[in-house]
Order: C-alpha cells, then sequence, then structure tokens
C-alpha cells in the first residue's frame, strides 16, 4: 500500500487494511500535505504535497495499529518531494516519537 495515494483519492488507509488483512505485506509511507482536497481521482499532485511523516493528513497512530494488527513486515519511507534532504530526518524523528 502507499499511503499517500490511498489518502489522495480520499480512502481511509487504517479502514482498507482492516477490510483486507490478507493482502498486505509493505508499506511505502507517505504523508499528504494538509489543505490538499481529497477525492481527486486524477493520479497526479505536485511533489510539494508529498510531506514529512506527521506533518500531513495521515492519521499515523490510527494506520499503524491496523497495519501490526494485520501483519504488514516492512515500512519504506518514501519521498519524491524536491525537499527530500529535508524531510527524512524529520520522518525519522517523528517515527521514533510516534505511540500507538
Amino acid at each position: 500500500m502507499d499511503v499517500l495515494w490511498t489518502v489522495f483519492p480520499g480512502q481511509d488507509p487504517a479502514k482498507l487494511l482492516e477490510k483486507y488483512p490478507h493482502r498486505w505485506l509493505l508499506m511505502h509511507l507517505k504523508d499528504l500535505r494538509k489543505g490538499v482536497p481529497l477525492g481527486s481521482l486524477a493520479g497526479s499532485t505536485d511533489l510539494k504535497n508529498d510531506v514529512a511523516l506527521g506533518t500531513g493528513q495521515v492519521d499515523w497512530p490510527a494506520l499503524f495499529r491496523a497495519s501490526q494488527a494485520v501483519g504488514v513486515k516492512y515500512y519504506f519511507i518514501e519521498d519524491e518531494s524536491p525537499s527530500v534532504i529535508e524531510q527524512i530526518p524529520q520522518s525519522l524523528r517523528f517515527l521514533e516519537s510516534l505511540e500507538w
């Protein structure tokens, strides 16, 4: 599951994990900038909308609770933004501080 591309069209990634519990082995962790309208089926968004984990629209505690419950084994931070060098350390700090 690519989290940003699940959230962008208006879906809840935690609910999809629960609905299809045997489908997910790995996840691409990406966050979508706050204020970007959800529900688009355009298939693209500006790369600047790919923000550091924890600063966007994803409910990470709920997502990690669900992913742990269904047995997701591998997580990959995927940051395609032009600010990737600054954002990866932010994302790592966020993940280290996260409790669920």
